[in-house]
């Protein structure tokens, strides 16, 4: 049924996500928030919950004009059940407008694949990361992505490998322009001793145990066919792929080093998680099978609210 129902884009379908996302907003606000609901309280739980809805949206467009998947939804689906899987993303608000921009800049790395405004791309990508690490340091990992992609469409013009860098530093100098003007001091706004914590005991309760078993099982057993595929793939689709394969090792190695890990961290991870495992699921030939796949996926962040 939630197969044969997502198989195609349908306007429900971004229904039915919407809904499942406020559900994730309203289990973060009840169960691991606490506060009056203020005025000021609400406009800023609908500031987030539109970031994140935008960010599926995102997600789609990128999908969608790049051919990352065949003509179905499964991957803003699997978005919104991430979200629920993990609702403590909603409590972080810099984080979820983070990613936002990192899905931005990942629009333009992939998009390079036309070889059109190429230089404005590139430009557009590192500018992007830079605004993003500003926000949540980490978030600079994924200037690597840049690299890698250029590495992928094998660009050997050595200005377009010095673009991002440009992007990114003029973002740079205006933080530290903006840092003097109103804080008398070079470096306010940037971030001098990034913070790294490699214990993972945060993740030790149910909860989080149980997402990280849901995103790692499935997300590996899909990356081993997703990888097989990449030679079935042709001309510049095929280093579109591994950009996004590359965008989710990029977002675990963030899960690992995260300085505070109270769970935002992990939306990183969701869109090109959601790419790799909807590649996956259009492949599978048997129905039963490819319904009890997806039922899993959709069952366990529901009864994880219960816990």
């Amino acid at each position: 049924m939630i197969t044969s129902f997502f198989s195609k884009s349908k306007p429900i379908n971004f229904l039915i996500v919407f809904l499942i996302s406020f559900i994730a907003l309203l289990t973060a606000v009840f169960k691991y928030e606490s506060g009056a609901f203020t005025l000021e309280r609400i406009v800023k739980l609908g500031l987030v919950f539109g970031v994140s809805y935008v960010s599926i949206l995102v997600v789609d467009f990128i999908v969608t004009k790049n051919s990352l998947t065949g003509k179905s939804n499964y991957e803003i689906l699997l978005y919104s059940l991430f979200l629920l899987l993990v609702p403590q993303v909603f409590t972080n608000q810099e984080v979820l407008f983070s990613n936002l921009l990192i899905l931005l800049a990942i629009r333009r790395i992939v998009s390079i694949r036309t070889q059109k405004e190429v230089i404005k791309k590139l430009f557009d990508a590192g500018f992007l990361v830079a605004l993003a690490s500003l926000i949540y340091f980490w978030a600079a990992l994924f200037f690597i992505v840049i690299l890698l992609a250029l590495f992928f469409f094998s660009e050997q013009r050595l200005k377009n490998w010095l673009v991002p860098f440009v992007g990114f530093s003029a973002v740079i100098v205006v933080a530290i322009t903006a840092s003097v003007v109103f804080n008398d001091t070079l470096y306010g706004y940037l971030t001098l001793a990034p913070q790294v914590d490699f214990d993972l005991s945060h993740y030790n309760s149910i909860q989080f145990m149980v997402a990280i078993t849901v995103l790692l099982s499935f997300g590996l057993w899909s990356s081993i066919f997703y990888l097989k595929d990449l030679n079935t793939k042709t001309g510049t689709f095929k280093p579109a792929y591994k950009v996004v394969f590359v965008s989710c090792l990029v977002a675990a190695a963030i899960l690992i080093i995260a300085p505070n890990k109270d769970g935002s961290e992990f939306v990183f991870l969701f869109a090109p998680l959601s790419v790799v495992i909807t590649n996956y699921i259009e492949t599978i030939a048997d129905k039963l099978f490819k319904d009890l796949f997806v039922i899993v996926l959709f069952i366990i962040p529901f009864l994880l609210l219960v816990l």
